[in-house]
């Protein structure tokens, strides 16, 4: 289990838990969560631009997060949120089925950058993931208070010479890199899981915003820790048990505050009959 090529895996993977938590909280305080789903399915077709440009392929899904980025935020002035991140998924989906069309040996990558391939990663990969991560983990603490504010409220937060839409494009562009990052080794449809799952399981627990975060950091650790512990033991995907964990964290967080909320109502009741 901690033999050369699993230790790649446990590194890279805790690198890609610490981001996912980090962003992951703010995907779910602003709602994000469907730009979270639709960023990374189309970047994934960035690496089959590279493949066919002869690129690195981190340089092409970095590109298409970015085109995303752009898409989301410039139609997002015109349209509603969603209907702008549709409108983005949907052209770059189109682009990536030109590109695997024009680069069928690249077709055997698309399973691994849609359901991750954490396994196969080698030591020249962790560098790259490792830069791209700090970057993307100090963007997000330069901006807590900014991106706190004009989440809670963007009254509050133009209040204090915080603007909602450039938060709003600074954040995508984190989620962006994040998601550039993270696509080789968890794919496509399991970077939304690892963000969602555990900053919504925080939020449920904990209440204040940087123990709320710091707890789904510790949640995205804890589910891409066991989970390649599983997986090497079954053989299994990774991905079925971070999709799985995730899902488990999240109903874990609503029986907690379900329990926390039945703690309160004898308590209350008592100090009424009491006063």
């Amino acid at each position: 289990m901690f033999s050369n090529f699993m230790m790649n895996a446990w590194i890279v993977a805790t690198i890609i838990a610490v981001v996912a938590g980090t962003t992951g909280f703010f995907v779910v305080l602003r709602g994000n969560s469907f730009a979270a789903h639709a960023l990374p399915l189309g970047t994934f077709p960035g690496a089959a631009a590279a493949a066919f440009a002869g690129v690195n392929e981190l340089f092409g899904l970095v590109v298409f997060a970015a085109l995303g980025v752009a898409g989301i935020s410039q139609l997002g002035r015109r349209q509603r949120n969603d209907v702008a991140t549709a409108l983005t998924l949907i052209f770059l989906l189109g682009l990536g089925t030109l590109f695997l069309s024009l680069s069928r040996e690249y077709s055997q990558g698309v399973f691994a950058l849609l359901f991750g391939d954490v396994l196969g990663v080698s030591r020249a990969e962790i560098l790259p993931v490792a830069v791209i991560s700090a970057i993307a983990v100090a963007a997000t603490a330069l901006l807590f208070r900014p991106l706190l504010l004009s989440a809670v409220s963007a009254d509050l937060g133009a209040a204090r010479g915080v603007a909602a839409r450039r938060m709003e494009f600074l954040f995508l562009s984190i989620l962006g890199l994040a998601t550039a990052m993270a696509l080789p080794v968890v794919g496509a449809l399991l970077v939304f899981s690892l963000m969602v799952g555990p900053a919504s399981a925080a939020r449920l627990i904990v209440s204040r915003p940087l123990p709320a975060l710091l707890l789904s950091v510790a949640i995205a650790l804890v589910i891409v820790w066991v989970s390649i512990a599983l997986s090497y033991l079954t053989n299994w995907p990774v991905g079925f048990f971070v999709g799985a964990l995730a899902a488990c964290s999240y109903g874990a967080g609503r029986g907690f505050q379900w329990l926390a909320h039945k703690a309160q109502v004898p308590s209350s009741s008592t100090n009424a009959l009491v006063g």
